[in-house]
């Protein structure tokens, strides 16, 4: 007879670890399956490492406003990963910008998003030629290394049972409301399934003969630099359109530059019965850096960014819904009983918005289970 539990979470990147512990609170045995051999060691990690307080979404409101809304209590609840050591300048692009500075700020100031004019020491620092105005705003950086710390405690506080080097191969029902999952070896029966797989949410529908859900996947590459003294405790976002950030990656003691423009190296679209494996088509595509590309541009806007020093690469698959290339949106996608009663879809493309999933969940499990004793919801 096959291995049972209650609840199987795929992924074990942040999504995945906080969704399990949350539905230990209402569950007796729920188990995560990652395929690597650590957690958090993809998307979660290799990323910019931005705690978004919604300044990066000024088209995109309901994106804004739920950053802005989640901000504050990801900060006091990952208290230990947070660096606000840095002062964070969004600087808007003079030419080919899709928002201007006094759209930007308006926008921000509709939201509630603290935000002034820079001071002139650090609005000197951009070509004005280039950049209309620049703006102190108050964001902040995690590291990746001490989030998975806690994230790893936390799910083992929760009894949550964590199975690495395992890949979920396929899926099908299993009786009236259950789920067989087919692992590389062996299989296991569940009553729910939350498949947190990021860019690899289609793999185990794929491998099922389920249609796949439309997403967009990027080969992302940002570089790890040093930053010249002048840039050191500062965190740039030049917007809105073909511009770049330089963000600290507190995880390294380093900066990522990423640029609009260059971090993507290829594309290509999953859905209905289209699926390519995105780890695959990552592997086998020529990794060249594109550094000297985004610094040259950069420099333009920001004379210091020339003096970055490379040191490294962070290579990802980056995954988006098609429908958020018109605005930059970041919506989290659920999608209950998907193809299956009970297999459950989630993808989150910002670290800090994972409230909001949580709370449909909740709200859907309510009236059906009662909160496990001895946890906390």
């Amino acid at each position: 007879m096959a291995d049972a539990c209650d609840v199987l979470v795929i992924g074990g990147g942040f999504y995945g670890l906080y969704l399990a512990e949350f539905l230990a609170a209402r569950f007796d045995r729920v188990v995560l399956c990652e395929r690597e051999s650590g957690l958090m060691q993809r998307a979660s990690y290799a990323n910019q490492a931005r705690v978004h307080n919604g300044y990066h979404y000024p088209r995109s409101v309901l994106t804004a406003s739920r950053s802005r809304v989640n901000f504050p209590r990801f900060v006091q609840e990952f208290a230990d990963a947070i660096d606000s050591s840095f002062e964070k300048v969004y600087a808007i692009g003079r030419r080919f910008s899709k928002v201007t500075a006094e759209q930007f700020e308006t926008s921000m100031k509709r939201i509630g998003a603290p935000i002034q004019p820079a001071p002139k020491p650090t609005a000197a620092l951009f070509d004005p030629a280039y950049i209309e105005a620049a703006f102190v705003v108050r964001e902040h950086a995690f590291d990746a290394i001490v989030l998975r710390d806690i994230m790893r405690e936390r799910v083992r506080k929760a009894g949550v049972e964590v199975r690495l080097n395992t890949t979920v191969r396929s899926v099908q029902r299993a009786g009236n409301d259950g789920i067989r999952l087919q692992f590389e070896a062996g299989e296991m029966r569940t009553q729910h399934v939350f498949c947190c797989g990021y860019s690899q949410l289609n793999s185990p529908m794929a491998g099922s003969g389920l249609p796949c859900v439309p997403l967009k996947h990027e080969l992302a590459e940002m570089a790890l630099v040093d930053v010249p003294l002048p840039l050191r405790h500062l965190g740039i976002t030049v917007m809105d359109g073909p511009f770049f950030s330089l963000m600290p990656f507190p995880a390294r003691g380093l900066h990522t530059l990423s640029h609009v423009r260059y971090t993507p190296h290829t594309h290509w679209f999953d859905g209905g019965a289209e699926y390519r494996p995105a780890y695959e088509v990552a592997a086998n595509f020529e990794k060249r850096t594109a550094f000297p590309h985004m610094v040259r541009d950069a420099a333009r806007y920001l004379p210091a960014a020339a003096q970055c020093e490379y040191r490294d690469s962070l290579w990802e698959v980056k995954t988006v819904l098609p429908r958020s290339e018109a605005d930059d949106s970041r919506p989290i996608l659920f999608k209950p009983h998907y193809g299956l009663k009970n297999y459950h879809l989630v993808m989150g493309g910002k670290i800090d918005n994972v409230y909001d999933v949580a709370e449909v969940i909740d709200a859907m499990f309510a009236e059906s289970i009662p909160a496990h004793p001895g946890c906390a919801a």
